[in-house]
């Protein structure tokens, strides 16, 4: 059986070469650029035509001294990887390129959407692509902020100066791409995973916890409460569930206790090691 580690890698090689092919077939050709280091990398492209790989080497390993206090030595070795793996496959696929001729939106967004699939694979897998992707997890770890909101707020900073270059125009079809881009990111990084969390107030609390654990393989935290106007004690049921497990604890709950209360919240991380494999 293949082992996490080498599935991690391969998921990184694969979306090195996506994220490269994104940007030499559909970016380059019809004068868009990108955001981060990339965007420097391609602007570099069209003023002296120096090869995207080396440029993206050479800038996302100066990047990499610098922030690599901000990971751990896992999360380090994979960038490095995925460094080495984008930087060839930009080289390789630099003339793979095609124009589409009067649709520079349907470029954007082929550009944005296989951008972003190849950075969210690399993101998936634990590591990043180097350059505004460091910065960005840098935000995540500092700010809070997700990937994809971190990496756009950078690729916008360099867009705004790549507009004079590229001129307005396709500045403004960069943005499309990057923003696109940015979504595809949070949706293969967070989105696969959606937990959402669930508050339940019923007058049959060991019902409803017997048959969650029962029939859906969750645990149930269960929380001591009081009415604030009643004043009367219960006991209040808390768990976390994936999104599309939704539908199947309300219509437990329903023929359970049609008048329970319920609150239900998107969760946007889970600290604790091993929880998004397993039911508990």
């Amino acid at each position: 059986m293949v082992n996490r580690t080498t599935k991690d890698v391969l998921l990184i090689v694969i979306g090195s070469f996506i994220f490269a092919f994104g940007v030499n077939y559909f970016a380059i050709p019809n004068r868009l650029s990108e955001g981060g280091v990339i965007g420097i990398t391609i602007v570099t492209y069209y003023l002296f035509e120096w090869s995207p790989g080396i440029v993206n080497f050479v800038l996302n390993s100066l990047l990499l001294a610098i922030g690599y206090k901000f990971f751990t030595k896992r999360v380090i070795i994979y960038t490095i990887i995925s460094i080495l793996f984008s930087s060839l496959f930009l080289h390789i696929t630099v003339d793979w390129g095609k124009e589409i001729n009067d649709d520079t939106l349907l470029a954007a967004l082929f550009a944005g959407l296989t951008v972003g699939i190849g950075l969210g694979f690399i993101f998936r897998a634990g590591g990043t692509s180097g350059g505004s992707a460091i910065l960005a997890r840098m935000a995540n770890q500092l700010l809070g902020w997700s990937i994809g909101k971190g990496m756009l707020v950078i690729d916008i900073l360099v867009i705004a100066g790549s507009a004079f270059i590229i001129g307005q125009e396709k500045a403004m079809y960069t943005l499309v791409s990057v923003y696109l881009g940015a979504k595809v990111i949070d949706v293969i990084v967070e989105g696969a995973n959606e937990r959402t969390s669930v508050l339940i107030i019923s007058r049959q609390p060991d019902e409803v916890l017997n048959q969650v654990t029962t029939k859906m393989a969750r645990g149930i935290t269960i929380l001591e409460g009081r009415g604030g106007y009643s004043q009367i004690d219960r006991e209040v049921l808390y768990l976390v569930i994936n999104k599309h497990e939704i539908v199947q604890l309300k219509k437990i709950i329903e023929d359970i206790d049609p008048d329970a209360y319920v609150t239900v919240h998107s969760v946007q991380e889970i600290f604790r090691k091993g929880y998004k494999g397993e039911k508990h």
